[in-house]
């Protein structure tokens, strides 16, 4: 399909320039595409890109990224089952990452991110081939197949470099540092990400995708190897300098501190200015922002929500509100949400949410089923909690682990189930018309001629003959002739249209949808990624506390005490005090740990706390919110920049991660800086420490520049600005905690959106205090 990527112009910071040089003599001089319009967008018209958000953007749009040095267009598809034994096995077999596993057939010697692979490359002094992406992203499976199965590209690899896998989601640490690089070093950045490094782990040349060889004026990987093994040998103190210069730059680049004494920036300002930013790059006919490709963007909603809460009486803040709902139904009626079977895909090619890439990831069901309640509670349309309960549906179908756990993703690609070899895009999420007909052949009774379920289904969902799917959005051909659901009439106007009443038609459709996800059983299923984040799972835990608080569904609410188990007892070691990073399924589904865990990252505290707070909230199970307070004691000792305020997003302690980031902008997932500000002040609330409330503060003075200048790149952040500056309200309910009376009001105060909202409990009294957001 046809996709368009943004890409931005990298800093024209003096430091920066050798590191240029040198890649333009590595890759040659035509691959460096330098836009001279300084930090200008530009399009890019790619097929199934890389994604990649910035913290060097001045925009918050979580889009695809490529370096403009290194992408070749390809054709799509993918490697089909083998029924012969593999002829090699790498050391990556023995790890439990997909991605890492996706590659343990590899005729290249890879080795994980680790001490034997940094001994190995000082020892024989041998620069190290850095390769990182994530088992589900198009573009690595792309390259693995051309270039890493390839026996002539294996030797290459492993006679002259120390080659390592990452799995951006198991280190986000490691993919930070050197995605800082490469967009420094090339303008773009984006997934399979190629990095080559000194010994000591110092980058002096990056890139993205390359092909296995040479295309026209674009060198192939193997062209690039080679001059990259001359310059070792003859112009390594080039290579090695400029390296250290864009690592100098890049560390005052990505600094984020308050000066002595700053207070955090004055929040109906900055919030103002949020909106401002919003409504400038909203698109009024579809919803969403900027063009296309469109994602989701959850925290922008969430802010437009909370903003509209505080501003009701303002023509801003109607405008806010109208924003949010329009961009939620437009979503809800498009191709990225499977109408089938549940859930929302990871983003749209085209403007109007028809054409969706069609990755499912755990994160983006989490934000934006807590995105859809609070709208059914901001605008009382049930549709919204509909959608909400959809989302949850799918997750608890097709995403959760039988130990209580989330897993974090469904491949876009899959075998055709009309059979073949090769993986396609969306292959088990379209339909063609004539398998739409043969499922639905019988003639609806009252229907004016004799129209079909099929004919009624498919105007309804925009069927076609001859497909739906634009040839400019299907450069490959692989959705010719198919059907991406898209709602294109209401029951109302479909009921017309074909003489029957709405009820009648909700009935047919539901039927069919039904029978569709039925048929999809048979189909060959993308690959799942069993990975289980501790991240991810604590937002997914805020959903089902979150929405099975609004609902009063006491369903939901079990499976968000079930998630939070899981994640005491899996995803926390108790002799370290510790959060793990993740877990995974083994062979007999159960739930397996590598033999070096690795340590939880500063989302992985953030999220979790976020997480055990909304279940503490939506059960007053006061076991929750003594946890949350031992992380929150954890984090703070871990992670927190005792100078310059805010927290880091690794430990800064970890000598094999060269730089000390704070991430600043609110993409595909908040920043945890942003959620930890709310963490700080809800506990505040909860337990009356005031250096929680101070701390808090402090990081919002840290994010002070962002937050004034481009507060659009911090939505979640700003929302917590907005919780500190306006005053709360206590709405305080009385009674016994199970008594029918009690549990009635408490449903009161959760059906209503009340932002930042805190509730407490003691042995015999329930109180609920709510910031009620008003000005005294």
């Amino acid at each position: 399909m046809l996709k368009l990527a943004w890409c931005w112009s990298a800093s024209k910071n003096s430091r920066v320039e050798p590191a240029r040089r040198v890649t333009a003599a590595v890759l040659g001089a035509d691959r460096l595409q330098r836009n001279p319009g300084g930090n200008t967008r530009c399009f890019r018209h790619i097929s199934h890109p890389p994604s990649y958000k910035s913290p060097l953007h001045h925009h918050p749009q979580p889009a695809c990224h490529l370096s403009p040095t290194v992408f070749m267009s390809m054709a799509s598809g993918g490697e089909g089952p083998s029924s012969t034994p593999p002829q090699h096995t790498n050391r990556l077999a023995k790890e439990r990452s997909p991605y890492l596993l996706q590659h343990a057939h590899n005729p290249v010697d890879w080795y994980p991110w680790g001490q034997d692979a940094f001994d190995k490359a000082k020892n024989e002094d041998k620069p190290i081939f850095l390769s990182v992406g994530y088992s589900t992203c198009h573009w690595c499976h792309v390259m693995e197949r051309e270039s890493f199965e390839d026996e002539e590209l294996g030797r290459i690899l492993s006679d002259n470099f120390v080659c390592i896998k990452v799995d951006r989601e198991e280190r986000p640490d490691v993919d930070k540092v050197y995605m800082n690089f490469v967009q420094a070093t090339s303008g773009g950045g984006g997934w399979p990400m190629s990095v080559w490094l000194t010994p000591d782990l110092r980058p002096f040349i990056g890139g993205t995708y390359f092909p296995p060889r040479d295309h026209g004026r674009r060198p192939g990987l193997k062209t690039v190897l080679t001059r990259i093994m001359e310059q070792w040998q003859n112009n390594r103190p080039a290579l090695e300098s400029s390296g250290d210069r864009i690592l100098e730059a890049l560390k005052k680049g990505t600094t984020v501190a308050a000066s002595p004494g700053q207070s955090p920036p004055l929040a109906t300002g900055v919030a103002d200015r949020c909106f401002q930013q919003l409504a400038h790059s909203y698109e009024e006919e579809y919803g969403g922002f900027r063009d296309a490709p469109k994602f989701p963007t959850p925290v922008n909603l969430m802010f437009l929500m909370s903003y509209w809460s505080v501003n009701r009486s303002t023509s801003e803040g109607v405008e806010a509100l109208q924003m949010a709902l329009h961009t939620l139904r437009m979503m809800a009626l498009g191709g990225i949400h499977d109408h089938v079977a549940q859930g929302f895909h990871r983003y749209s090619t085209d403007s109007s949410w028809h054409v969706p890439h069609f990755e499912k990831m755990l994160y983006d069901q989490a934000q934006l089923a807590v995105a859809y309640i609070t709208a059914s509670q901001v605008s009382g349309e049930q549709r919204f909690a509909e959608v909400a309960e959809d989302i949850l549906r799918y997750v608890s179908r097709d995403l959760s682990d039988k130990s209580g756990g989330f897993y974090s993703a469904e491949d876009a690609d899959s075998l055709p189930a009309s059979g073949g070899r090769e993986k396609r895009e969306g292959a088990f999420c379209v339909w063609t018309a004539s398998e739409v007909r043969e499922l639905f052949p019988d003639v609806v009774e009252g229907t004016t001629g004799t129209s079909t379920q099929a004919d009624i289904f498919m105007h309804h969902y925009g069927v076609k003959e001859q497909g739906n799917v634009a040839p400019e959005q299907d450069p490959h051909g692989e959705l010719q002739g198919q059907n991406v659901l898209i709602v294109r009439y209401s029951a109302e106007l479909t009921a017309a249209r074909f003489g029957v009443s709405v009820e009648k038609v909700n009935e047919l459709l539901a039927s069919a949808r039904t029978k569709m996800a039925e048929v999809r059983t048979s189909r060959p299923r993308p690959h799942l990624d069993t990975k289980m984040l501790a991240s991810w799972n604590g937002l997914m835990l805020s959903a089902y506390a979150r929405v099975g608080a609004v609902l009063g569904d006491k369903a939901l609410l079990e499976r968000a005490v079930q998630a939070g188990a899981f994640l005491q007892e899996h995803l926390w070691d108790g002799e370290r005090q510790t959060i793990l990073r993740s877990c995974y399924r083994g062979e007999q589904m159960e739930v397996q740990q590598i033999s070096t865990p690795i340590s939880g990252f500063l989302d992985d505290y953030a999220f979790v706390i976020c997480g055990l707070l909304d279940l503490y909230e939506a059960t007053l199970q006061t076991e929750w919110l003594q946890w949350a307070e031992e992380l929150q004691l954890r984090q703070d000792a871990l992670f927190w920049d005792d100078q310059g305020g805010g927290y880091f997003c690794s430990d800064p302690s970890d000598s094999t991660v060269l730089l000390r980031l704070k991430e600043d902008q609110d993409g595909a997932e908040p920043s945890a800086n942003s959620v930890s500000a709310s963490n700080l002040l809800r506990l505040s609330h909860f337990t009356g420490r005031q250096d929680w409330l101070q701390r808090s503060q402090q990081l919002l003075a840290a994010f002070s520049d962002r937050l004034t200048k481009v507060p659009i790149a911090l939505p979640e952040m700003v929302r917590s600005l907005m919780a500190q500056h306006y005053t709360l309200k206590q709405i305080v309910i009385c009674g016994q905690r199970d008594a029918p009376d009690t549990t009635s009001l408490l449903a009161a105060v959760n059906s209503v959106f009340l932002p930042h909202k805190v509730s407490l409990s003691d042995p015999v009294c329930v109180c609920v205090c709510v910031c009620v957001c008003v000005c005294v």
